[in-house]
């Protein structure tokens, strides 16, 4: 979903410069540059460690991973990508699918896949989240100070304002990490980076603009003045201002498994307490997901992990990024908009948005252009070479979502044309979710609903004409938060019974640090540049710097405890005080919404929390039918299912419930909640039971003497006759009520 320009190499190149590598038993690229393959694809093995050998050292480590290995492709062509230390036992190396069958054999071989691609998925949000700098959770977390942040993405431009390291401390001793740029660049904010290139040693530097932009959001430092095009102004902040920041490069051309499952290897290595990760894929089993390994095995050492759910949405079971014991976020939309109003001929006005304003445009009728009137889909989407032979100069252009183009790269296309401005409309599944692009030529960016007026006042008039009248920022309207179209969705087909996403935080037009100046006419004599974009990729930095704050908070908590904490909390009303909408403006769903938008105060203080440990998430791979085998590559460990007790899905004690349950029976689902909130707290059960389901709870009311005191409840799922429901969901929710905290977990059943 995100709008990204190419960026002007040489703007990075005094950043290229990488310093010398001091090793604290971190993982290292294996080559010093890149060499051609030939026919080896990359696979990632994971192997058994010898009970008699303790291979402590990453080189005893590597020699025996190579023991793994047929000889050398060729002089100068190595096998060995990358040796991994924590995020998995074994190793990235260049194979054939007939070597890697030969390997099967082998004593200590466990489990091997062709690595795979994955996909790369702010002035106000601060303040529309409830965070003010004097007062509340921002003043009680300190900001976030001394929790160190990492984020996989696409690099970072070190020299970014947001990036400056006033007032900051020296990263805590716990730290291990290094700076692969001059020696110079990084500082007491930015205080690692590297870049894993399948097995290359690479600059950090950002040629995207995607990682720069999505770790200011983590934990950017305050800039006053920020605005793009002169518009969202205000003051740019992270969610955690005070927290350090550790970069790991993992996306250049693509981004690969392997490169990732580096950088959580180099992560956990480093000492990162919280990782925010806006990239994702088609979801796999999880034994054959680089992610989910290696985000299980962060999660194990304490890291909270925050990640995208991915913008395939509104399509059913989308959601990306679907393992339980990662924070799963989608994206919703804020109460701000940068208002362009599209005025037909027919007296009509239509409110869109733009990033561009620019105040010389003439608010005149001129001649509105359809090219896609003649049913042409590259016409429609404005495509590369689309509008040839086409008039359009002088006019404004009607172009649609969708196509092999971003919006911006549409605007280029019609500019070059020789249209003066542009009309952007939604496709039916994007609905009312309009983007304030940093576009190249005036334009409107308009709703399917819009679209569908604007078409038809197309169609009935002879000479159509539109204005577009720039009215710049807006709060307060429309009522927010709603969906975002593109956010991902559940079910997951995968996770079998893990209610997906968890939670929805802002990742509509979201303004952040970028690394040069957008628009129509970009200079680079600026070093405060920012841009606006839009996905799950600048939703999930928002909860990764939430995570921070919590985690100044409440140290002792697991990264369970933190997801238990925001999802319990959550809320389900928008500033109108009506139920949280989708794309279509009509109430949303679990499956869209997940628990609920976050609330960052209120997770502060949650009452009880829903924990789980690693052994938890052993037991549920377990449950999950799969082999030893499978497991005990995913758990770094030899795994015995049948000695250990399998859960299913619905009996992992997470903070909310998906059950599947047929005609005519009962079901019952374990609880273990934990007071984080008052020493002597009694709570009372409220049910809003699912229709076509009976819900009881018992016991129904618990009392604590202590904190951390932990209490065990049954919920009872009874149907009658349900056979006309089957294939359908319905909702409902529990809540644990005291006179202080509200402790809410959502409800889904499916009827079989």
């Amino acid at each position: 979903m995100e709008n990204r320009r190419l960026l002007l190499l040489s703007t990075l190149f005094l950043f290229s410069h990488p310093s010398l590598l001091v090793t604290h038993g971190q993982l290292l690229p294996i080559v010093s540059r890149c060499t051609n393959s030939g026919d080896r694809d990359i696979y990632i093995v994971h192997v058994k460690m010898p009970n008699n050998t303790k291979l402590l050292g990453s080189k005893a480590r590597e020699k025996y991973y190579k023991s793994f290995l047929p000889p050398p492709i060729a002089p100068g062509q190595h096998r060995l990508v990358f040796s991994y230390n924590h995020a998995i036992n074994g190793f990235a190396a260049r194979l054939s699918e007939d070597e890697v069958k030969a390997m099967e054999s082998m004593e200590g071989f466990v489990h091997a896949y062709r690595d795979r691609e994955f996909s790369l998925h702010t002035t106000h949000s601060p303040d529309f989240l409830g965070l003010h700098p004097d007062r509340c959770f921002w003043k009680d977390s300190n900001l976030g100070q001394g929790v160190i942040i990492g984020v996989l993405d696409t690099g970072i431009i070190p020299s970014h304002p947001s990036f400056m390291d006033s007032g900051m401390p020296l990263p805590p001793s716990k730290w291990k990490g290094i700076c692969d740029f001059d020696v110079n660049v990084c500082n007491n904010k930015l205080i690692g980076a590297r870049g894993f290139s399948t097995g290359c040693r690479d600059s950090p530097a950002d040629h995207d603009g995607h990682g720069t932009h999505t770790a200011s959001i983590a934990a950017g430092s305050f800039v006053h003045g920020a605005a793009v095009l002169g518009h969202a102004k205000g003051t740019s902040a992270g969610m955690a201002p005070k927290a350090y920041l550790a970069i790991y490069k993992v996306c250049y051309e693509t981004c690969l498994g392997s490169n990732i499952l580096a950088g959580i290897d180099q992560a956990i290595a480093d000492g990162v307490d919280v990782l925010s990760i806006s990239i994702g894929s088609q979801p796999e089993p999880f034994y054959d997901d680089s992610m989910a390994i290696g985000t299980l095995a962060a999660v194990a050492k304490g890291i909270f992990v925050s990640s995208s759910a991915g913008n395939a949405g509104p399509r059913e079971s989308s959601v990306e990024n679907d393992a339980p014991w990662v924070l799963t976020v989608g994206a919703s939309t804020m109460d701000r908009t940068i208002r362009a109003t599209v005025k037909l001929g027919s007296g009509v006005e239509i409110n869109g948005e733009t990033m561009y304003q620019p105040e010389n445009f003439p608010t005149i009728q001129l001649p509105l252009v359809y090219p896609g009137a003649r049913g042409i889909s590259r016409a429609k989407t404005c495509s590369e070479g689309s509008l040839d032979g086409i008039n359009v100069r002088g006019k404004i252009v009607l172009c649609e979502t969708g196509g092999s183009n971003t919006s911006i790269e549409k605007g280029a296309v019609v500019k070059k044309a020789g249209a003066v401005a542009m009309i952007l409309v939604n496709l039916a599944q994007e609905m009312f979710t309009p983007e304030a692009s940093a576009h190249v030529i005036p334009a409107a960016h308009v709703s399917y609903a819009a679209a569908t007026k604007i078409r038809s006042y197309v169609k009935s008039s002879r000479t159509p004409t539109a204005a577009i009248l720039f009215q710049g920022t807006w709060y307060g309207s429309p009522p927010s938060p709603t969906v975002a179209a593109f956010s991902g969705r559940g079910p997951s087909m995968i996770n079998n019974g893990i209610l997906k996403p968890d939670i929805i935080g802002p990742g509509v037009n979201i303004v952040a640090a970028w690394p040069s100046a957008v628009g129509p006419n970009p200079r680079n004599d600026s070093i405060s540049t920012f841009n606006v974009l839009s996905g799950t990729s600048t939703a999930a930095p928002h909860l990764a710097g939430i995570a921070a704050l919590l985690k100044v908070s409440h140290p002792d908590w697991s990264p369970a405890a933190i997801k238990s904490a925001i999802m319990t909390s959550s809320g389900t009303l928008n500033s109108d005080g009506k139920l949280i909408a989708d794309e279509t403006l009509k109430t949303t769903n679990y499956f869209s919404a997940g628990a609920g938008h976050v609330n960052p105060s209120k997770a502060n203080d949650p009452g009880l929390i829903y924990d789980l440990t690693a052994d938890d998430y052993i037991a549920y791979l377990c449950g999950l039918g799969y082999t030893d085998r499978q497991v005990s590559a995913i758990a770094r460990s030899q795994i015995d299912c049948s000695s250990l007790m399998p859960v299913t899905a619905e009996e992992l004690n997470y903070p909310t419930f998906l059950v599947s349950i047929g005609a005519d029976s009962q079901k019952t689902v374990t609880r273990v909640v934990k007071n984080v909130g008052e020493a002597n707290e009694a709570y009372s059960m409220q049910v809003d039971a699912p229709e076509g389901v009976e819900v009881t709870v018992y016991p129904d009311k618990l009392a604590f003497s202590a904190i951390n005191q932990t209490a065990v409840y049954d919920v009872y799922f009874t149907t009658g006759d349900t056979n006309d429901r089957v294939g359908m969901v319905s909702e409902g929710q529990l809540r644990w009520v005291s006179g202080k905290h509200v402790v809410r977990s959502p409800i889904s059943v499916n009827f079989i």
